[in-house]
């Protein structure tokens, strides 16, 4: 009874999406979440990147199997240790019919580095970005950056024509206030807007004037995508045919769509890292009764709840196996990942007498944010973190929220949380994105004071530091690293900056969950293992 009721909503749900027909090759899909906004540097989400990376493009891509290929920039070339030169490609065309040329790129660098963007490390504030001619761009950076493009495959660029004559300015703030830019598009990519309602769905049909068109295998001539926050709605409707793709699988119903004809699975392991962040920030711990008083500051409370945490209980019990337990917070596959690192030991004796020596016997509480529609068995996982520090003393008072929720929550100004849990895939498959972002002191740049949490979000070094944590050996580390050419130097960097950060417990990494993609037999795809659905790749079978 409940699988048919669950049916008939996601039916009628389905009916409201779109009132044409739909064609032989529309590729009909729902994850859990929606798309933060269209506007491409407002919220650094895989989710909405990923969604965008369909119909914005940037001057380079990752192919299926991550390796860097060429985009809006048909090649570069380092012209000296500090000068790079981006040859653009011709003939491209934005989808309301004006031309690229070196001038958007220009935009797109001046604009993804203003206001209140979320990709501002894309692009360090002091390089300058110069058009040579119209399809020739040089980026001039102050020291050397031997990835300086590892990144960009999420910096999209955008029409500067377009923009202007839409009044599209600087990124607002967590993409809250809107602009133009918020509901509409104007990409170079394969698929075109047609049309967009927030949490409902999002309609998107093939771009016939293309540049890439014939170079890939896709047939999808249309895509309706529906958010469908509810895991067992999502998986009967993939059951019922009435979608093609569904993202993320329970790890409980994996067995059963692949048992029933007609639907299978497709599974990979991640380079996500899931981790929880703990409040260092602010002196009264949010969710504590004590004024003035924040535990987390105290290393030696991190620790006590790193051991808190049975991880193989959480891969066996929650993940069902299909996790692979993390002590770093890079996974596998990333530059600077190695396995000489190991977890802090379950040990919740060890966890109460470090407690105790911090001036906390009896424990304390905190607010513990949750999502329960970000990530595969998100809610899950933060209710069994909970019932684990519980029994060494500490209250982690859950709060489960939707996305959209939980982000506000979390997020500055308010960053209303003890602790929470997060994900993290980094952009250049490079550690230094990772201890640039996560690890340095926030500042607004490398050279700033330390930001005073005003909301302002300007903030670039730390940009994803939520927690605060701060120690200036590795923003000296970091910056070292991004400059270090040399790569056996370069690395031997890396593993001293994460040997730190491990000493300290800046944060506590939890595990690499392994995707799994609900999809109908007549769909082929490629999964990817940052979890970005390239539409390009999709063939659909009459």
């Amino acid at each position: 009874m409940k699988s048919s009721i669950l049916k008939s909503t996601f039916f009628a749900l389905a009916l409201t999406a779109g009132s044409s027909a739909l064609h032989a090759e529309t590729l009909r899909f729902a994850a859990q979440g929606d798309v933060v906004s269209m506007d491409p540097y407002v919220v650094e989400e895989v989710f909405t990147s990923g969604f965008l990376g369909n119909v914005y493009e940037g001057l380079i891509r990752r192919a299926p199997d991550l390796s860097i290929q060429p985009a809006l920039a048909e090649s570069w070339e380092l012209i000296s240790p500090t000068q790079w030169r981006f040859h653009l490609r011709k003939g491209v065309k934005f989808h309301d019919g004006s031309p690229f040329t070196a001038d958007d790129v220009v935009f797109s660098a001046e604009r993804v580095r203003a206001g209140a963007s979320d990709f501002k490390n894309r692009l360090s504030a002091d390089t300058k970005v110069v058009a040579v001619d119209d399809y020739t761009v040089d980026f001039i950076t102050t020291k050397p950056n031997p990835i300086l493009h590892y990144t960009w495959a999420n910096w999209y660029i955008m029409s500067r024509s377009w923009a202007e004559a839409h009044g599209i300015g600087a990124p607002e703030k967590g993409g809250e206030d809107e602009s133009f830019a918020t509901l509409h598009e104007n990409g170079t990519g394969p698929f075109v807007l047609t049309k967009r309602e927030p949490g409902v769905k999002t309609v998107l049909k093939a771009n016939t004037d293309w540049w890439g068109k014939g170079t890939i295998p896709t047939n999808v001539t249309d895509v309706v995508y529906t958010p469908v926050p509810n895991a067992a709605t999502r998986v009967a409707a993939l059951l019922s045919n009435q979608l093609d793709v569904v993202f993320p699988i329970p790890v409980q119903d994996i067995k059963r769509i692949d048992a029933t004809p007609g639907a299978h699975i497709e599974a990979g392991p991640e380079v996500r890292t899931m981790y929880l962040t703990m409040n260092q920030w602010k002196d009264t711990l949010p969710g504590y009764d004590v004024e003035g008083k924040n535990p987390f500051k105290d290393r030696r409370v991190r620790e006590a709840a790193y051991r808190a945490i049975n991880i193989d209980i959480i891969k066996k019990k929650i993940m069902r196996g299909r996790a692979t337990p993390s002590a770093l917070m890079v996974a596998p596959g990333v530059n600077g990942y190695s396995p000489d690192f190991k977890r802090y030991p379950y040990d919740p004796e060890k966890s109460k007498e470090l407690l105790a020596e911090a001036g906390y016997p009896d424990g304390f509480s905190f607010t513990f944010q949750c999502s329960n529609n970000m990530y595969v068995n998100d809610e899950a996982i933060c209710l069994a973190v909970s019932n684990m520090l519980a029994k060494v003393g500490i209250d982690a008072k859950a709060n489960v929220q939707s996305k959209a929720q939980y982000l506000k929550a979390i997020l500055a100004p308010n960053m209303d949380f003890g602790m929470a849990m997060l994900g993290t895939t980094p952009a250049s498959l490079d550690s230094h994105i990772a201890l640039y972002s996560l690890h340095m002191c926030p500042r607004v740049s490398p050279d700033a004071p330390l930001w005073k949490m005003d909301g302002d979000k300007k903030i670039v070094a730390g940009k994803s530091n939520f927690a605060g944590y701060c120690n200036p050996e590795i923003d000296k580390l970091a910056n070292e690293i991004l400059s270090t050419t040399d790569q056996e130097k370069r690395n031997a960097l890396i593993k001293k900056a994460w040997t730190i950060t491990t000493d300290d417990v800046a944060y506590i990494p939890l595990h690499q969950s392994w995707g799994a993609w609900g999809v109908r037999d007549n769909v082929s795809l490629k999964v990817r293992s940052d979890n970005i659905f390239d539409w390009r790749y999709v063939t659909i079978k009459k």
